[in-house]
């Protein structure tokens, strides 16, 4: 009997484009995220995508920690706007470390590239 191949849990934390303050267009960021969950959805990995605002909306580490606890991940993918801000990135990485320290992280480029940065750390499908 084939043994079905073990799908990946890969968490992807960063910063919901259209709850981050300031004079820029949102747009391009959130279409790159949409082009980066296609891709998990395209092999079959059913990432959970965790973004959080910055506007004063959400409690941060509030957000970030529920999505750690909320089963045990393979692998936790943390996004370019959190580690622009080195502050915010201490507090996530912090947390990744306390909720999933199992887990490997990994840090992506751009948002397309979401999918290739959690598959350098764990064995993806097809």
């Amino acid at each position: 009997m084939d043994n079905p191949a073990v799908v990946p849990r890969v968490l992807v934390i960063g910063l919901d484009p259209y709850r981050v303050p300031g004079p820029w267009d949102p747009g391009p960021v959130a279409e790159g995220i949409e082009v980066g969950r296609a891709r998990f959805v395209r092999h079959g990995v059913p990432a959970t995508f965790c973004l959080f605002g910055l506007d004063g909306s959400d409690d941060v580490d509030g957000v970030v920690a529920a999505a750690l606890q909320a089963q045990a991940w393979d692998c936790v993918v943390v996004g370019g706007g959190v580690r622009h801000q080195p502050e915010l990135f201490e507090r996530v990485i912090n947390l990744v470390r306390r909720h999933a320290a199992g887990a490997a992280i990994a840090f992506n480029a751009t948002p397309e590239d979401t999918f290739d940065a959690a598959a350098r750390w764990v064995e993806m499908p097809g």
